[in-house]
């Protein structure tokens, strides 16, 4: 069990949040959630000790053992990738490396022999004799391949060296599992491994997380970071989310009777406990569920931004027609003999198991790239706009002020302050923050800034490289709302498994060579479907 009593942490007198008291239990997976700059990774580090609350106390049972996703992915690079995951297990690699330097010495004497047989007890404890088969095993699961275990981390690459220290995290089944951002850098067929471990984990799991799907998969319990403390919901990301807007209406509409909030409550929860997964966790959630009252429930202060894209002209008949594109860049053939035709209007998805090959597809798409060979023909009536992964490539101009960079790209109706003030304010940008330069702007407030300037342009085709990166999940939100009810046509690649799900009509893989692809159809219907599991079982394509 792990317990943090009258918690708060103040940074230069300002409080992110005050007499936060919460008790972890076994069996529980809890999702942590908040606005950016509210301090979720900054509680994680309190939890693990790394950093001291102002006041309070954090708490946990002496024989238990804590384990953390490390962040540097450097940490590790004069280690081997099994010696790697076995750090996780710090307890057991110490008493190994006695036990191991003991039974080297050249002068073995009965101390050491009655040494070594404390240790070996020791060892015998935490399953030592195991440890290595286990890790191995991990290691396969998250797509590690043992051939590879013996390989030093500073050879793999940055996917393959998250891959490893998730595996080193979740070693030795730790009784307090701690993961800030798990999923980022991982592959579909990996995030889905992992949300079937954590769904039916025995111990306590808490976690950091802007993938929607994944806080829904996996958590039974909400902590919501807002009004300056740190409140328990019971339930996961989509019940914390429908509840906080139920309890804002009940609020609004103060002439319903109570008999009236009580029976759309219990509406409300029968749906989702209705929804419950085979896991472990579902079950007891039901149950907890199930006990919920008005009272339990609270309206959120968070706030959403307006995000909209108008088409200042419908399109043709023709949307795009790529033919036979290759593109090698430093000596790394990223697209061979790529082909498609997208049709006016289609919401299409591009994947491939390399960032780099959908990063060089959409600049080629949008004429940033020139293809090595092969062509790209857009309809004569498509317009288009493109939100770059770069945002060097976004903001040529960094110490240009918001409210110029905008200015550029307004119509004439729409160019003077108090518009482009407006259009900011939507996008949560108020006061003097709209006189910031886009160079003292953080990750999250640059896109947000680059969704204004598209809904600006109103382009009928809409290009985005991983739009949803640095976004919060409120961020998040809106902007797939806004891309579903979006008229024109949609390239894009993603991460975010409910972005892609909600949005995407056409999938397109970038295989070696050509493409896997089907159009009409859904993110899971595609990932699901045997033919498409197939072929890029066959290409070797780790999506």
């Amino acid at each position: 069990m792990l317990t943090a009593s009258n918690v708060s942490i103040a940074f230069n007198g300002k409080k992110l949040y005050q007499d936060v008291n919460l008790k972890f239990t076994p069996g529980n997976t809890y999702g942590i959630i908040g606005a950016n700059g509210a301090g979720k990774s900054t509680f994680l580090k309190i939890l693990e000790g790394k950093l001291q609350p102002t006041t309070g106390t954090v708490s946990m049972d002496p024989n238990e053992r804590m384990s953390s996703l490390v962040q540097d992915h450097f940490a590790f690079d004069d280690y081997t990738v099994m010696d790697t995951v076995m750090q996780g297990y710090k307890e057991l690699a110490e008493v190994k490396s006695e036990m191991d330097a003991i039974y080297a010495k050249p002068d073995f004497s009965d101390e050491d022999g009655i040494r070594a047989g404390e240790l070996s007890a020791q060892f015998d404890d935490m399953n030592g004799w195991t440890a290595e088969s286990d890790a191995s095993q991990l290691l396969q699961s998250v797509g590690i391949p043992e051939d590879m275990h013996q390989t030093k981390m500073s050879e793999l690459s940055e996917t393959e060296k998250v891959k490893v220290l998730l595996a080193q995290a979740l070693f030795g089944n730790p009784d307090i599992l701690i993961l800030d951002e798990p999923t980022n850098g991982l592959d579909t067929k990996t995030i889905a491994w992992l949300e079937d471990f954590l769904a039916d984990y025995p111990n306590i799991v808490i976690v950091v997380s802007h993938d929607r799907h994944f806080l829904n998969t996996v958590s039974t319990m909400t902590l919501d970071v807002d009004f300056g403390k740190i409140t328990e919901f019971v339930g996961n990301y989509d019940f914390w989310k429908e509840s906080s807007e139920l309890a804002s209406r009940l609020q609004a509409n103060e002439n319903a009777k109570k008999e009236e909030q009580i029976k759309e409550l219990q509406d409300f929860v029968a749906r989702f406990s209705a929804n419950a997964s085979k896991s472990k966790q579902a079950t007891a959630r039901k149950k907890q569920l199930e006990k919920i009252t008005l009272d339990d429930i609270q309206p959120s202060s968070r706030k959403y931004p307006y995000v909209h894209f108008d088409v200042a002209r419908e399109m043709g008949n023709d949307m795009v027609k790529v033919e036979n594109v290759s593109k090698t860049v430093d000596g790394v053939k990223l697209l061979d003999n790529v082909s498609f035709t997208l049709r006016p209007n289609e919401k299409t998805l591009i994947m491939a198991d390399n960032d780099v090959a959908t990063t060089a597809m959409l600049d080629i798409l949008e004429g940033n790239m020139e293809p090595d060979e092969g062509t790209v023909t857009w309809g004569v009536t498509t317009s288009r706009d493109y939100l770059s992964k770069d945002m060097g490539k976004n903001f040529p101009k960094p110490d240009m002020p918001i409210l110029d960079f905008l200015r550029d790209f307004a119509g004439k109706d729409e160019d003077d302050n108090t518009f482009l003030r407006g259009l900011l304010g939507r996008m949560l940008f108020k006061g003097e923050d709209v006189e910031k330069t886009l160079d003292v702007l953080s990750g999250g407030e640059k896109v947000r800034v680059m969704l204004a300037k598209l809904m600006l342009t109103k382009p009928n085709v809409l290009i985005l490289d991983d739009p949803t990166n640095h976004l919060d999940l409120e961020s998040i939100t809106s902007l797939n709302d806004g891309l579903i009810d979006y008229k024109g046509g949609l390239i894009f690649t993603s991460h975010d498994h409910t972005f892609a799900q909600t949005i995407a009509d056409h999938i397109i893989v970038l295989g070696k060579p050509g493409v896997i692809e089907r159009a009409e159809t859904d993110y899971d219907e595609f990932i699901a479907n045997p033919g498409v599991q197939d072929a890029l079982k066959e290409q070797n394509i780790q999506l």
